[in-house]
């Protein structure tokens, strides 16, 4: 008589941007039953212009800030011909692609929100806004972590009368047109915006409270993080040195553009990478300006006591990580601060899986596929993960690590992206020998129970 076939998993992934079907194309390949949720009428996720989800950052003049050769996926490489740096267009179409030929499209439930994920002693269950609830083996979180946008709290003194938006909402530059724009943050949507606004606004200002290095798209004629990578076997201290070394030949200190001296060094925060801001500022087209004090009507104070008329502020000051349909039992109390295995793995319950939930030093989608690998090949029962008692040491030790080099901001979610690569390859291979040796994985029949939170 035949063994009992071990029934198949099914598994749910939440988001259609490029993290979801990573997760999804990984699950197909090992072949796991997969269902995905997309709020949005297609995929694509943060790269489609005016997305139908609503959430959707992209402006009309977004382009790849980290270049083709190092954003693209291992398993799908953009075209040849493209250049360097594409429009969020041809991203989105990538994208796009690359979902209609590994048969991820078809897999999707779109204009779809999850509203519920919970966990009972049989499994999971996804609740969508129509009410439909689905009976679930794992999940994974993809929801991206780029579209609830931060605004400054506690919010500054006085009053300002002016118009006020924040960096997800811009679309077109046409909306400074003669007006005294304020854009305030360092980042590169920052940068983006403030070169924009700078070719129609009558005055553009670019206000920090701290510096911040600006690298050029392009070092000694090729990819500045193609440059970086070449680099990437050396520790992440002597890249430093030799990246700031290399980076100041070429375009000299951020202070000698009126910027503030950075209070991190590179490679110590999310690199702003821009080819214009620096010649937008030589030109008197972008001004930079101290940081905020306080309001004044029609008027900015800015720290080092001088006051600007501003008609339009644009906080270009980040975004919150919000899972709304997760309950503060698996977020904890700051989903920031969330610990994940490989930053991938729950650590109360392994079937509850996140893929892009990270920050990364360089682009976001090799990050996301080397995790959607990860959590594919134990939903498959083809990884399993180390003793509890390692998952806690490394957790800890890559939480260490990320203090060390970024102070608080965010250290449960940094990571650098050479290493990471790396490390979740060899990871892959470990777990899998781990299976071999006959340590447990993942399987419907036989899950790890955990104790569900009330």
């Amino acid at each position: 008589m035949a063994a009992p076939s071990t029934p198949s998993p099914r598994i749910g992934v939440i988001g259609g941007g490029a993290a979801g079907i990573t997760a999804v194309k990984e699950l197909i390949e090992r072949g796991v039953d997969v269902v995905g949720f997309e709020k949005g009428d297609g995929i694509g996720g943060l790269w489609v212009y005016e997305n139908t989800s609503g959430l959707s950052p992209a402006y009309e003049s977004l382009h790849l800030n980290t270049s083709k050769g190092r954003t693209e996926f291992a398993d799908y490489p953009m075209p040849a011909q493209w250049e360097d740096y594409p429009a969020a267009e041809k991203v989105a179409g990538y994208l796009q692609d690359y979902a209609d030929h590994f048969g991820v499209t078809e897999k999707y439930l779109f204009n779809t929100t999850v509203t519920a994920v919970e966990r009972d002693e049989d499994g999971w269950t996804i609740t969508t806004d129509d009410g439909e609830i689905f009976e679930l083996d794992g999940v994974v979180v993809a929801n991206g972590h780029n579209w609830d946008p931060r605004w400054p709290n506690p919010q500054y003194p006085g009053r300002f009368n002016g118009e006020q938006m924040h960096a997800h909402d811009y679309r077109k530059a046409e909306t400074f047109r003669d007006k005294r724009v304020l854009v305030v943050g360092m980042g590169n949507s920052a940068m983006d915006i403030a070169v924009d606004a700078s070719y129609v606004a009558d005055d553009v200002m670019l206000s920090a409270r701290h510096g911040s290095y600006i690298v050029p798209k392009y070092l000694f004629g090729r990819p500045a993080d193609a440059t970086n990578g070449a680099l990437a076997v050396l520790p992440w201290k002597v890249r430093q040195v030799i990246a700031q070394t290399m980076l100041g030949f070429a375009v000299g200190k951020p202070q000698d553009y009126g910027l503030l001296k950075p209070s991190f060094g590179l490679f110590q925060n999310h690199p702003t990478i821009s080819d214009t801001i620096l010649h937008r500022i030589t030109h008197g087209e972008v001004r930079p300006v101290r940081g905020i004090e306080r309001f004044d009507g029609d008027s900015v104070v800015f720290t080092d006591g001088s006051v600007e008329q501003v008609d339009i502020i644009v906080w270009a000051t980040g975004y919150r990580v919000t899972i709304p349909f997760l309950s503060q039992d698996w977020l904890g109390n700051d989903a920031e601060a969330m610990p994940l295995y490989k930053r991938v793995f729950h650590t109360a319950d392994p079937t509850l899986t996140f893929v892009g939930l990270m920050q990364s030093t360089g682009a976001a989608l090799p990050v996301v596929e080397a995790q959607s690998k990860l959590a594919a090949a134990y939903f498959a029962g083809d990884y399993a993960l180390p003793r509890e008692s390692d998952v806690d040491k490394a957790i800890a030790k890559a939480h260490s690590d990320a203090v060390d080099r970024w102070g608080q901001k965010r250290p449960m979610m940094r990571i650098d992206f050479d290493h990471f690569i790396g490390d979740a390859a060899k990871e892959l291979r470990n777990g899998a020998s781990r299976v071999r040796r006959g340590m447990p994985s993942f399987s419907p029949s036989a899950r790890t129970r955990v104790a569900v939170p009330a």
